[in-house]
């Protein structure tokens, strides 16, 4: 089957929750407390285009940080030149990538699942690319580990942030798709 169009109320309707949610990172929330995680997943699961489930999720990131760099001035744009910037949108890549495992099977279980897995990956890889590429920490097996410990604090924040918008995205659009039959279809 050919997936539809980009255009198509489904696809619409799912670039609108994914830019809508990554725009709430404008909002004041806690340190790591974002839908980064859920908005790749959420994208994997229901976008019936593979690549537009890598771009939107990806793109709807971009764009709030960009607002962010124009609401935050100079110093936010410094971020788009380290590292951090690009393992933050690998980790939303690699999740989309999680996310295609949901295709036709979303329950509350394996959302769960796939999001405390994108949490855990996302602490993982920035974590390691801090201690990689930075100097904070000294570039041996005690600087991993401390940059590691020093991550905990906002791992609970990315778990929450996860959990909190997966069922908001996730819930949301099951709703959704009750009213709206264009939405239906196990991916859009």
């Amino acid at each position: 089957m050919k997936p539809a169009s980009p255009f198509a109320p489904g696809p619409l309707a799912l670039a609108g929750l994914i830019v809508l949610a990554a725009l709430t990172r404008l909002l004041p929330h806690p340190p790591n407390f974002s839908p980064v995680e859920a908005i790749a997943l959420f994208g994997g699961a229901y976008f019936a285009s593979r690549a537009w489930a890598l771009v939107v999720p990806l793109v709807g990131m971009f764009v709030s940080d960009m607002v962010l760099g124009v609401v935050n001035g100079g110093t936010y744009f410094e971020y788009f030149t380290h590292a951090s910037f690009w393992l933050v949108y690998a980790c939303i890549a690699l999740s989309t990538l999680l996310g295609f495992n949901l295709r036709g099977r979303v329950t509350g279980a394996r959302v769960l699942g796939y999001s405390l897995a994108g949490s855990v990956l996302f602490f993982l890889v920035t974590n390691f690319g801090t201690w990689a590429t930075g100097t904070m920490y000294p570039h041996n097996a005690q600087g991993l580990m401390a940059a590691y410990v020093a991550g905990i604090p906002f791992f609970q924040w990315t778990v929450l942030g996860t959990l909190f918008y997966s069922a908001v995205l996730f819930g949301g659009f099951a709703l959704l798709r009750r009213n709206v039959p264009a939405l239906r279809a196990q991916t859009v």
